[in-house]
C-alpha cells in the first residue's frame, strides 16, 4: 500500500540524505510563501515592484514546445500551478552557478508542485521525491532529477507536465542561500521546540526545550539536525514542519504586512537568490498575492506525492518506485479542480510526520 508521507525526498529513512538538501527542501517551501507576501504587498509599493523585477534572474527559456504540451481541463480552468526546483545558484539560460535552462550535467535536487485552485481559497504543496523512477521524454527511464542534466528546465516542465497530464504555469527555482537573509529580515521566528537537543559540528548550538527565536544560522542548524534524536529524520521532519508554519505565521501576520519596512527587507533579500519564468514578473506576483489575501496557514497543505518505497532500477540504481494508481488519482484531480477532495479522501494517519 502506498502512503502519502510529510517527509520529502531527502527524508526517506531508508534512503541516504545529504544535509543542504533537507535544507533547500525546507527553503522552497519558505520562499514559495514569501513570493506570496512580496505580492500581496507590491500592489501597494512600486519599489517593491521594481526590487522584484530587477533582482531576480530571468529564465528565458524555461518551457517546451507548445506543442507537446497538456491543456487545462474546463473544470480546472482559472487554477494555477507553479513548478518550484531547488538549487545550489540561480539560473538562467547562460547557466549561471551551474543549473542550466540547458543540459549540461546537472540536476535538480528538489522539486515541489505548487497547485492553487481557481477558487483561491486554499494552497497545495506537492514533493516530488529526486528518485522517482520515470519516463524523461524522449529519454526513457530516469530517476526525475535526471531531467535538468538530460534537457534543462524546459525537460523538466515537460516531464512534470508528462506525469500529471497538467500544464505548468509558472517556473520558479530557488537558491537556499536566501534562507539565511529571509529569517533576520523577519526578525526571526519563534518555534515551539518539542524537545531540548544540541545540534551536531563544530559549530553545534543547544536549543531549550519550548518557544525559541531562531535567525538565520540558529535556523539552518535547527532544520537540518537529525543525529541527536532517537528517530532521527522523523523529529526532523517535524522541527522542519514546526519551523515552516512559523515562518508562514509571521509571513501572514498584520504585524508583517502592514510593515513596509519589514516587507521591503524580505523582498530584498529573497529577490537575488530566485530565478522566474519570463511572464512572472512582480505584476503577475502582485495579482496572485492579491487573490491569495485571504489564505492563512491553515488554508495551507503540503504533502509528498505518493510512491511504493525504495526500490532497484535494471542497471543497480537504489530508486523511489511510482505509485501509478495514486499519480492517476492525482492527475484526475488536477483536471477536475478536486485536489483538496482526493486528499482528504486519502488516510493520512501513517504520515511520517
Amino acid at each position: 500500500m502506498s502512503t502519502l508521507n510529510y517527509y520529502d525526498d531527502d527524508d526517506a529513512p531508508s534512503h541516504p540524505v545529504q544535509k543542504n538538501h533537507v535544507v533547500r527542501n525546507v527553503l522552497l517551501i519558505l520562499l514559495a510563501f514569501a513570493v506570496i507576501a512580496a505580492g500581496i504587498v507590491a500592489v501597494y509599493t512600486l519599489s517593491l515592484a521594481t526590487s522584484f523585477n530587477t533582482k531576480t534572474a530571468t529564465i528565458e527559456s524555461a518551457f517546451p514546445e507548445e506543442a507537446t504540451r497538456p491543456t487545462r481541463a474546463p473544470a480546472a480552468e482559472g487554477a494555477m500551478n507553479i513548478l518550484l526546483m531547488g538549487s545550489d545558484a540561480r539560473a538562467t539560460d547562460a547557466g549561471v552557478g551551474g543549473v542550466p535552462t540547458s543540459a549540461d550535467g546537472s540536476r535538480s535536487d528538489t522539486m515541489m508542485l505548487i497547485h492553487i485552485p481557481n477558487d483561491r481559497e486554499s494552497i497545495y504543496v506537492m514533493s516530488i521525491m529526486r528518485d522517482t523512477w520515470t519516463e524523461i521524454p524522449g529519454q526513457g527511464e530516469h530517476k526525475i532529477n535526471a531531467a535538468m542534466s538530460l534537457g534543462g528546465v524546459p525537460l523538466v516542465v515537460q516531464t512534470v507536465e508528462s506525469l500529471f497530464n497538467a500544464p505548468i504555469d509558472h517556473v520558479v527555482i530557488v537558491d537556499f542561500e536566501g534562507f539565511k537573509g529571509l529569517t533576520d529580515a523577519l526578525d526571526g521566528v519563534t518555534v515551539n521546540n518539542p524537545m531540548a537537543f544540541q545540534s551536531r559540528g563544530s559549530q553545534g548550538e543547544f536549543f531549550e526545550q519550548g518557544n525559541i527565536t531562531l535567525d538565520g544560522e540558529s535556523a539552518l542548524k535547527f532544520v537540518r539536525e537529525r543525529y541527536a534524536f532517537d528517530d532521527g529524520d522523523y523529529q526532523r521532519v517535524r522541527n522542519q514542519q514546526l519551523f515552516i508554519r512559523a515562518v508562514m505565521s509571521e509571513f501572514l501576520s498584520t504585524g508583517t504586512l502592514t510593515d513596509p519596512g519589514k516587507i521591503s527587507r524580505v523582498v530584498n533579500e529573497i529577490s537575488p537568490y530566485l530565478s522566474v519564468d519570463e511572464k512572472f514578473d512582480a505584476g503577475t506576483v502582485a495579482g496572485l498575492g492579491l487573490s491569495l489575501q485571504n489564505i492563512r496557514p491553515d488554508d495551507v497543505e503540503f504533502f509528498t506525492l505518493p510512491n511504493l518505497g525504495i526500490g532497484t532500477s535494471a542497471d543497480g540504481q537504489s530508486i523511489v518506485v511510482k505509485d501509478e494508481a495514486a499519480i492517476a488519482e492525482i492527475a484526475n484531480a488536477l483536471d477536475e479542480g478536486s485536489l483538496g477532495e482526493y486528499l482528504e479522501s486519502v488516510d493520512l494517519a501513517e504520515a511520517g510526520a
